[in-house]
């Protein structure tokens, strides 16, 4: 668990229609609130069509209810906008849908604290874990990690996980400049190419706990296509 005294945090939380798992998510978030007083929890409702607003409505929360769904790059990015605007030395992206997990908060954060990262993943694949996701979903990752590791040279294990903190110089980037369709392989470019220092750690993910991942079936195909044309242009353009 966290310890008393941390640098002024932020949990940015994007939801969309996630009323089966947001109060078992906050709730634990909430633990962590309670105990750490530098440490608030921000809720952006994406435009969700469910009980979502209602029910992160009765924690005591930064609740930012967008009026039209933007996807997880606009209200992952209104949470960075936040941030930046509030004056948080560290910003933790954290899903809605009860896969992360709390217990790892600190190992996440603590290469940031001892400078030595400016933007830390949680890897499901880092080391061996209990996660089982489906022989699809590995392969996409796998797929993203050789694409990452050709034109970066550096080792991703899990470049699509959301589960990440930043520091401040990565937090105010973001909000001036961050991906909106399926962001997390595409930033991994952005901050590589400025220099910044990516590290992983371990994370030991859940299942999900209810709602509907957005990336299934036919979208796939485009995720992985859309995701891939955005990395070839980020690592060729100049800045």
């Amino acid at each position: 668990m966290l310890s008393n005294s941390l640098p002024k945090t932020l949990i940015i939380v994007p939801a969309y229609n996630e009323e089966d798992s947001i109060a078992s998510t906050l709730t634990t978030l909430m633990r962590i609130r309670e105990k750490i007083s530098t440490v608030d929890v921000c809720v952006i409702n994406d435009g969700s069509k469910d009980r979502t607003v209602e029910i992160a409505s009765q924690f005591d929360i930064v609740l930012l209810d967008l009026p039209q769904n933007l996807g997880i790059g606009g209200a992952v990015q209104t949470g960075y906008k936040y941030a930046d605007k509030h004056g948080y030395d560290i910003a933790i992206q954290f899903d809605a849908d009860g896969q992360h997990n709390a217990d790892d908060l600190r190992e996440l954060i603590q290469p940031i604290i001892n400078n030595e990262a400016d933007m830390v993943i949680g890897s499901r694949f880092l080391e061996k874990t209990q996660y089982k996701g489906s022989s699809a979903r590995r392969l996409g990752i796998y797929y993203f990690y050789l694409i990452l590791k050709f034109l970066t040279g550096q080792r991703f294990t899990d470049p699509t996980s959301g589960f990440r903190a930043k520091n401040a110089k990565v937090i105010k980037l973001f909000a001036e400049n961050y991906p909106k369709d399926y962001p997390e392989p595409e930033v991994l470019i952005l901050l590589h190419k400025k220099g910044l220092r990516i590290k992983e750690i371990t994370a030991h993910m859940n299942a999900r706990q209810g709602g509907v991942s957005s990336i299934n079936s036919w979208k796939s195909i485009y995720y992985m296509a859309k995701v891939t044309l955005s990395i070839v242009m980020q690592k060729i353009i100049k800045e």
